[in-house]
C-alpha cells in the first residue's frame, strides 16, 4: 500500500479534517537514520503531524517544525510542503528506553517535556511566520494539538501513530487532524469529543488496512465527510551535490584554499536524508576559481 493524504470537510463545512498513511516515509527515515524504537516513534510521529500541517499550505509554502523537550532525543528537526514531501532527522537516533506504564513505547520520555515546539513558515520573499509553544506531553500528537489551539486559535484534535517491530523496522503509521471551524456548534464537539474517547488507536487502525478515507469515516461518520483532495507523500530530500557545491563556492576563496591545503577534499553530510557527498581536490579547485 503506498502512502497517501486526504483533505475533507464534514458536518456541512463546520469540520476540516487530514488523514494520512505514511507507513512507507517513516520507514525510509527509519532506514537513512537507523532510528531505534523511541526515536523511530517519535521522528514518525512529527513526520506525520508535518506532512498534515504541509497540505494546510498553498504554493510553496515551507514548514519547518522542531520539536526540543530536553530528552534524551535530543532536538527533532522536520521539514514539509505543500506536495506531500517530508524529511527530518533526531539529534540521537540511537536511543531505547523501557516501555510506558502502559507497556508502550516511551515517546514521552525519549522527547522530554522541559523545552518547546516551533513551527516555522517560509512563505517566499524571506517572509516567515513562527509560532511557538511549550511541550505539553511528549506524545508529539497532544503537542501539535496545544500548538493549534495556542499559536493559531484552531480548536483541533491531532492523532499520530507509530508501530515499530522487534528489528526497528516499521509497522505502521499514519494520522490525522480534525479542526472545528468557527460556526461548528457544541452538538459537532460533543459527538467529535465521544468519538475520540473510543476509538482505536490511529496506528492500530493503519496497521488493521484502514486507509485515510476509512479513519475519517471511523472519526466522523460516513454520511458526514466530503473529500476535497487527495494527494500521495514521501520521504524527500532537497539536498544535491550541486548545492552544496554552490554553499562551497559561498565560503570564499581563502576558506576553499585551506580545506584544499589541509585536507586535500571535502566531505559534506545532510543531516536529513544522511547522504554524504565528496568533493575531491580537483573539484575544490575549479570551486576555488569560481568564487570571489
Amino acid at each position: 500500500m503506498h502512502d497517501y493524504l486526504v483533505k475533507a470537510l464534514a458536518y456541512d463545512g463546520k469540520v476540516r479534517a487530514y488523514a494520512c498513511r505514511t507507513t512507507n516515509l517513516v520507514s525510509e527515515a527509519q532506514k537513512r537514520h537507523d532510528t531505534w524504537v523511541n526515536a523511530s516513534a517519535a521522528l514518525g510521529r512529527t513526520m506525520t503531524a508535518a506532512v498534515m500541517m504541509g497540505a494546510m499550505q498553498k504554493g510553496e509554502v515551507k514548514i519547518t517544525v522542531k520539536v526540543d523537550g530536553g530528552g534524551p532525543l535530543g532536538p527533532i528537526i522536520v521539514d514539509s510542503n505543500s506536495r506531500g514531501e517530508v524529511r527530518g532527522y533526531v539529534t540521537n537516533p540511537n536511543v531505547q528506553l523501557d516501555k510506558n506504564e502502559v507497556g508502550k513505547i516511551d515517546v514521552k520520555g525519549a522527547v522530554g517535556t522541559d523545552g518547546t515546539l516551533t513551527v516555522t513558515k517560509d512563505l517566499g520573499l524571506r517572509d516567515h511566520f513562527t509560532g511557538q509553544v511549550h511541550i505539553v506531553s511528549g506524545e508529539i500528537g497532544e503537542d501539535f494539538t496545544y500548538y493549534f489551539v495556542v499559536s493559531e486559535q484552531t480548536p483541533s484534535s491531532v492523532g499520530v501513530g507509530v508501530l515499530v517491530n522487534p528489528d526497528h523496522s516499521i509497522l505502521a503509521a499514519g494520522g490525522f487532524i480534525l479542526q472545528l471551524l468557527p460556526d461548528a456548534d457544541e452538538y459537532i464537539v460533543e459527538n467529535l469529543e465521544n468519538t475520540l474517547k473510543t476509538c482505536k488507536p490511529v496506528s492500530t487502525m493503519i496497521r488493521e488496512g484502514y486507509s485515510p478515507e476509512e479513519i475519517l469515516e471511523e472519526l466522523l461518520g460516513k454520511d458526514n465527510i466530503q473529500i476535497i483532495d487527495k494527494h500521495s507523500v514521501c520521504f524527500k530530500c532537497t539536498c544535491s551535490k550541486e548545492r552544496f557545491e554552490n554553499a562551497i563556492i559561498g565560503l570564499g576563496k581563502s576558506e576553499i584554499q585551506d580545506i584544499i591545503e589541509e585536507d586535500g577534499q571535502a566531505e559534506v553530510h545532510c543531516h536529513f536524508c544522511n547522504d554524504t557527498y565528496i568533493f575531491t581536490k580537483e573539484e575544490l579547485e575549479d570551486m576555488h576559481i569560481k568564487s570571489n
